[in-house]
């Protein structure tokens, strides 16, 4: 597998937790009645949405990092009962990804990750673990925006891939980040240092 692969799900973690980012600050201008109401989704509210893609990556950035939390993840299903909580531990967890990412290897891609399921040990591919932990937050933010368009509070886009002609538009936000387009686009250094 070539380094080109390796710079695909360094970028996906970085949009992973751009379009976190916008969808959270949006949400951030919701009241915690808003933020709390029920709505129709597969969850029943924007509060408990959001939850559920934070619990969810809980779960599995910790079995990448080689961590063994499994079915604890889940044991408390509203973590962050605010927009403000949300926001910083999904920032959080967003670098940790970012962190398991930037440390790729064409050979780590394939390697085996062990996901604890409590009453067995699931095992798969670190590049499909990955595919389907950025699936899954595509699908539930795809939620909570429609559940948030159902508010006073615009949406904010979501559906574009950092492309470099709307790269002045984000620069506000990556700079907030930390980032600017280079973090996301070159090699990384300390993996191409052999770290």
């Amino acid at each position: 597998m070539s380094d080109g692969f390796v710079q695909t799900y360094r970028a996906f973690a970085y949009n992973n937790a751009w379009a976190n980012h916008r969808l959270l600050t949006a949400c951030g201008r919701l009241s915690q009645q808003q933020f709390e109401a029920a709505r129709t989704s597969f969850f029943p509210s924007i509060q408990r949405t959001l939850n559920h893609i934070y619990i969810v990556d809980l779960f599995y950035v910790d079995a990448l990092e080689g961590g063994w939390l499994g079915p604890k993840a889940f044991e408390n299903d509203l973590p962050c009962a605010s927009v403000g909580e949300l926001q910083r531990a999904q920032a959080v967890i967003d670098n940790r990804l970012i962190a398991v990412c930037n440390a790729l290897t064409p050979a780590r891609l394939g390697e085996i990750v062990r996901v604890n399921r409590g009453s067995r040990v699931q095992t798969e591919r670190c590049d499909r673990l990955l595919m389907h932990l950025f699936q899954h937050q595509i699908h539930h933010r795809g939620q909570a925006h429609a559940m948030l368009a159902g508010t006073p509070v615009e949406p904010p886009q979501l559906d574009e891939f950092f492309s470099i002609a709307e790269a002045p538009l984000r620069a506000e936000e990556f700079a907030h980040l930390g980032w600017t387009e280079e973090t996301v686009w070159e090699a990384h250094p300390g993996r191409d240092a052999g770290a």
